[in-house]
């Protein structure tokens, strides 16, 4: 499986709590950063995040992917858009949480978020 991280580095422990959470080696890791400038469309930003995962039209649909999406909402939303186009389906997200009482603050894996199963079913609520 292949990360892409658009987020704070990951720890061996976040890696680790990874390949439990999905049952599946993980393969690589693409750290990208994705601060955006506020002032300027996002649209274009988040086309070149995704751009930087440097990954070919077959490989965005045939690679097991495995996304932390940017902290800040807009730009993951409009990212996990980007995304769907290219992959054809929504990718899961990682969700970190704070490791309660922790000092220095630190993270942990909170979830695996399986965003086409969770489209899927809202389809089946639509009606």
């Amino acid at each position: 499986m292949l990360i892409l991280n658009y987020s704070h580095p990951l720890t061996a422990d976040q890696l680790a709590q990874l390949e439990a959470f999905t049952g599946v080696a993980i393969e690589a890791v693409r750290d990208i950063p994705a601060q955006l400038d506020l002032e300027a469309p996002f649209a274009p930003q988040v086309t070149a995040l995704a751009d930087v995962a440097s990954l070919t039209s077959e490989q965005w649909q045939t690679t097991p992917l495995l996304v932390v999406p940017p902290a800040l909402n807009f730009a993951a939303v409009a990212l996990l858009a980007e995304l769907h186009g290219r992959i054809g389906y929504f990718p899961s997200i990682v969700r970190l949480r704070p490791v309660t009482g922790a000092l220095p603050p630190r993270y942990e894996i909170a979830e695996v978020l399986n965003l086409q199963a969770q489209r899927d079913a809202a389809r089946r609520r639509r009606g």
